[in-house]
């Protein structure tokens, strides 16, 4: 599919107008609120399937619908740890996480995602044989964006993914009704090219861009390939 321009930019087209209703808010996994599209939940669900691993860590909690996604497969898996990293979770949802069946397999560290203190407390956590997967959906902005590539980067492990959310952003000007200060040129996308011009541990997967007709996140599924790939 990636090799049909046409069909691409038509597909993209559809994406941003859905964009005018909201469309990535829509949808719920086990209850819970999941701000994604569903291709990107079949693209995550496919690599921890694949990479099965101990560990993952989000940055950026929101509505806690991600973390109960996260959750729910690493129990299919046989167990593991997800945690959630958050500068201002709200009471509501804190609850809400405490309280669902799989709100037990959750851990939540309260703070900025590139503080310092943060990323410490989650070295701390991770044991040697951990297979540590990140996604990266907290601020947009460029800057903050690019703190967090080079901050969680060395936490993940060979064969796993770091997943940076949203490079759409670079093509959608924040509506009026939902001002943010990210958008096209101080993005996530912007943020991804300067990282990897930098990094060279990681590679894009091209193989999920070319089966994804709609995403949020094109071009933001990173891989770190193992020492014999």
């Amino acid at each position: 599919m990636a090799a049909d321009a046409d069909f691409g930019a038509r597909a993209q087209n559809v994406l941003l107008r859905s964009f005018d209703y909201d469309s990535s808010y829509q949808w719920r996994w086990l209850g819970m609120p999941f701000i994604q599209l569903p291709p990107d939940v079949m693209a995550l669900q496919e690599i921890i399937w694949n990479c099965r691993p101990t560990v993952i860590i989000e940055t950026g909690v929101a509505r806690g619908g991600s973390l109960i996604f996260y959750a729910s497969m690493m129990r299919l898996l046989g167990g593991g740890r997800v945690v959630g990293v958050e500068v201002a979770l709200r009471p509501e949802n804190r609850k809400r996480l405490a309280e669902h069946p799989f709100g037990a397999d959750l851990e939540i560290v309260d703070g900025s995602s590139t503080d310092p203190e943060v990323i410490a407390r989650l070295r701390d956590r991770l044991a040697p044989d951990d297979r540590v997967m990140v996604v990266l959906d907290s601020n947009h902005s460029h800057d903050h964006v690019l703190a967090e590539l080079r901050l969680y980067a060395p936490l993940v492990t060979p064969g796993q993914y770091l997943v940076v959310c949203d490079t759409i952003a670079d093509h959608i000007v924040p509506p009026p009704r939902r001002p943010r200060p990210w958008g096209p040129g101080n993005s996530p996308l912007t943020a991804r090219d300067a990282f990897l011009a930098e990094c060279r541990d990681f590679v894009v997967d091209s193989e999920i861009d070319d089966k994804l007709v709609m995403t949020s996140n094109r071009g933001g599924y990173l891989r770190r390939p193992m020492p014999t790939d």
